[in-house]
């Protein structure tokens, strides 16, 4: 079990996830703790989420302006996290799994090869619940597992479905960031087409650290 005691500094992240909000719930404590350590993290957003249902709570978005609106809701999660850069793929939503191999893996496997990352975040593919979620995970699982031995980054992913827990054991890293709450609430609430949590204004530090200062992956094995 990894815990604080994993070095935060003098990595290179890249993050591989379908949809702006993706990064928000999972994994934006640990992307804060990366940057404040001095490490330099991409955001690979595949899509804009634009077949999402939610349009905000009143009202203020359409299937017209929605794309735009969540682009910018993205932007503001990333500068509120600190990530550096910021790359949106433009694959279209809810459509990840049927998209051309060649055409994903490609484009994940550019960046690869362009970042040269040390660990790479994404979902576990099978127990991510959506179906963008999985087909994410394992397009990164096919570029990495393309990769000779010596080069393969450390892959990082998120799992939460019903019982996964039964099938793939638990999880091998736990991440404090109880010090980074504050970004992670700033995080969520960048995203107000999806989310409208009017308690976490209320909510004491203690109450936020004991629900979001924890992060859990599972670190895939190759091979």
């Amino acid at each position: 079990m990894i815990t604080d005691m994993e070095r935060f500094d003098n990595h290179r992240v890249l993050v591989v996830l379908p949809h702006p909000d993706d990064e928000s719930f999972g994994v934006s404590g640990s992307l804060a703790k990366y940057v404040k350590n001095g490490s330099r993290v991409t955001y690979a957003c595949l899509t804009l989420g634009q077949m999402a249902r939610n349009m905000g709570s009143p009202l203020f978005a359409n299937r017209i302006t929605l794309p735009e609106i969540r682009k910018e809701e993205l932007a503001q999660s990333c500068r509120a996290i600190g990530i550096q850069d910021l790359r949106m793929l433009g694959f279209h939503d809810k459509t990840i799994e049927f998209e051309e191999r060649e055409l994903l893996d490609g484009a994940i496997s550019a960046l690869i090869e362009e970042l040269g990352p040390t660990v790479i975040y994404t979902f576990y593919p099978g127990y991510a619940v959506h179906p963008d979620h999985d087909a994410t995970g394992a397009a990164v699982v096919r570029c990495v597992e393309n990769l000779p031995a010596e080069r393969r980054p450390v892959v990082r992913a998120m799992a939460f479905s019903r019982g996964c827990e039964d099938i793939i054991g638990p999880p091998d890293v736990r991440v404090d960031v109880k010090d980074f709450v504050k970004q992670k609430v700033a995080s969520v609430q960048s995203h107000k087409s999806q989310f409208w949590v009017p308690e976490l204004k209320k909510a004491s530090q203690k109450e936020l650290e004991d629900r979001f200062g924890t992060e859990r992956f599972w670190t895939l094995k190759f091979d």
